[in-house]
């Protein structure tokens, strides 16, 4: 069942150094008297309802819209989107921000649709989602038509890949699928794997995911020597699994993202097999650790920083975000209950509360040059912190992180174990 929302979110303080003090509207005061009065009176009011004094005085609210997969196979990715945007500033630059959540059910289709809706009849300034990479790609051509900037939830490089024309208005926060296989790709030299299958999900994800692991594969002189896809809705993959095992893979890959995602490694370990099971950075939540349960110990994935926070180096440059992220999560939604896709909003958040302000510069929310200012802003960030990393993104590259933002992590009786290289 579809759902929508709007809400104005609770700020937080690791967003403070980027608001202004005061949270009213600047006002116009003039004390004149007389004719002069009168008719600087009325020059003033049509100034203020043009906005020709300043565009940082704009009486326009920032809007914002979420196009999140809250329902369907992906849920467990969309859910910690929406409760962590319920933390997200309520204020930028004086501004008040209001956040309009859409369920795509974790549906193409409705993904496109929502995210015509927000546009067209909501007029939002940019969009956040969606949560999974098929939706995001479909979401592409809309964002570019209606010149309205968007911040992917979704891990696959061809969202951004390449910054075309209609790629010039779309970013994301997750780290992408080609920074994940490489991590699993050396993981797995070092401990002498020579032989490697590949199952994912019969869409895009499954697909880019499988190019980038075979690419960093045969960097490292390790074989693919299978190949196998499921959908999302699949009650069973012993048909693949048993195609794989007939290959004696010293180490599988699993290219899925959310609960589904439990199912090959839940199979392969109920086939016997010992190997090494690699997943993909999608399975990053608590649900996918409940799902899989025993079946997952042992087996490792590229992750996000903040699933192993506590566990970081001192000086690595996500810690101290990801653990104030963490503290006000858990405090919404209770201990353990973080996730990586929690984390993938809260950065979103952080990159717009910093686009914002400069976009604030330029024109009024709710207009054409507003939006394009945005999108320039956003491009432009160099140097912001966040809870995956450093961001430094470029006219080039719509992410901006680098190898800083990723992790190598061990599932062991349902916790998150970090592995030092």
């Amino acid at each position: 069942m579809r759902r929508a929302g709007s809400f104005d979110a609770g700020l937080g303080s690791a967003y403070a150094r980027g608001l202004h003090a005061s949270a009213g509207r600047t006002r116009l005061e003039l004390k004149l008297t007389g004719r002069p009065a009168r008719a600087a009176a009325r020059v003033a009011a049509l100034c203020t309802a043009l906005l020709c004094l300043s565009p940082t005085i704009a009486l326009a609210q920032v809007k914002i819209g979420l196009v999140l997969s809250l329902t369907g196979p992906a849920a467990s990715l969309g859910i910690p989107a929406r409760d962590t945007a319920t933390l997200l500033p309520k204020q930028i630059s004086g501004q008040s921000v209001e956040y309009i959540v859409l369920d795509d059910a974790s549906d193409t289709t409705q993904a496109v649709q929502d995210t015509k809706k927000l546009i067209s009849e909501n007029h939002v300034d940019a969009i956040i989602g969606s949560s999974i990479t098929p939706n995001s790609l479909a979401m592409i051509d809309v964002v570019a038509d209606g010149t309205t900037p968007m911040i992917s939830l979704a891990s696959s490089a061809k969202i951004i890949e390449p910054v075309d024309a209609k790629r010039h208005w779309v970013f994301k926060t997750p780290q992408t699928d080609a920074m994940m296989a490489s991590a699993i790709a050396e993981h797995a030299s070092t401990r002498g794997v020579k032989t490697v299958a590949f199952i994912g999900q019969a869409d895009a994800l499954g697909e880019t995911f499988y190019a980038e692991v075979a690419k960093f594969a045969q960097l490292h002189h390790m074989q693919m020597v299978a190949s196998e896809r499921f959908n999302r809705t699949d009650p069973s993959v012993t048909g693949q699994v048993l195609k794989i095992l007939a290959t004696h893979p010293d180490a599988v890959v699993v290219g899925a993202a959310g609960t589904p995602a439990a199912l090959p490694p839940k199979t392969l370990r109920e086939r016997g097999y010992k190997g090494l099971i690699y997943h993909n950075h999608g399975v990053g939540n608590n649900d996918f650790l409940r799902v899989c349960g025993a079946d997952c110990n042992g087996t490792f994935l590229p992750a996000s920083p903040v699933l192993v926070a506590a566990q970081l180096p001192a000086d690595h440059p996500a810690k101290r975000l990801a653990l104030d992220y963490i503290a006000r999560f858990e405090a919404l939604r209770g201990p353990g209950s973080v996730s990586a896709f929690g984390s993938y909003t809260w950065d979103a958040g952080m990159l717009l509360n910093h686009a914002v302000p400069i976009a604030l510069k330029t024109a009024a929310p709710g207009t054409p040059e507003f939006r394009r200012a945005l999108r320039d802003a956003l491009e432009g960030t160099r140097g912001l912190a966040d809870t995956n990393g450093v961001v430094n993104m470029s006219a080039g590259d719509h992410l901006g992180l680098d190898q800083r933002a990723r992790v190598m992590v061990e599932i062991r009786n349902g916790k998150w174990i970090y592995q030092p290289r």
